[in-house]
């Protein structure tokens, strides 16, 4: 009989689906994503209540960062392009938050259980680095474009205007900008706001 409850427990452990981080079937439908991942919505509307960044900016920095895959890493770096010598950066989760970043997240927030791999705690993180982003750069939490140069840039690379010297930055930053604008219409329609 014990092995009956032991089952029972393995099996209710495997339904809760904590270790699935693959990305959502249709990218490019935020109604689509929300009905697909109901607790990703949920999750986003949490940090747009406590922080007051939209979840279409939200969505659009993530989609951009990590495709919505939640253990999602920046490729290995090679020498002699054989040689692995570590990853490019720290970067990690559904927000590639650095390491460095989201030990200050999680001092600044007393939040020291965070996973980068919880879209909970990955959108908790994002509205909080956007919040900070408004009150130190005086960024428009709607402005998704802005919003994501300083996120990939950092603060301090947005304020000396760093993005200037890489198109194809200023180029991804205005997709994300777009994309942010269409989820939005996408969430307005479906009653998602």
């Amino acid at each position: 009989m014990n092995w009956l409850l032991k089952l029972a427990i393995v099996g209710l452990v495997a339904s809760c689906g904590g270790g699935s981080y693959k990305a959502p079937r249709n990218l490019d439908n935020a109604c689509a994503i929300a009905a697909e991942r109901p607790a990703y919505f949920r999750a986003m509307k949490a940090a747009e209540r406590k922080w007051g960044v939209p979840v279409y900016v939200q969505m659009a920095s993530i989609h951009q960062e990590s495709k919505f895959i939640g253990d999602a890493r920046t490729p290995h770096q090679y020498a002699l392009g054989v040689i692995p010598i570590g990853r490019q950066s720290s970067a990690y989760g559904y927000s590639q938050a650095l390491d460095g970043t989201w030990e200050e997240y999680q001092r600044e927030t007393g939040n020291r259980r965070a996973k980068r791999d919880d879209i909970r705690d990955a959108t908790d993180f994002m509205g909080w680095y956007m919040h900070g982003s408004t009150q130190r750069l005086g960024i428009s939490k709607q402005d998704a474009t802005s919003q994501y140069l300083a996120y990939h840039e950092g603060r301090s690379g947005f304020a000396r205007q760093s993005y200037l010297g890489k198109s194809w930055l200023v180029r991804v930053s205005n997709q994300v900008g777009q994309r942010a604008q269409m989820y939005r219409a996408q969430l307005a329609s479906c009653g998602r706001r």
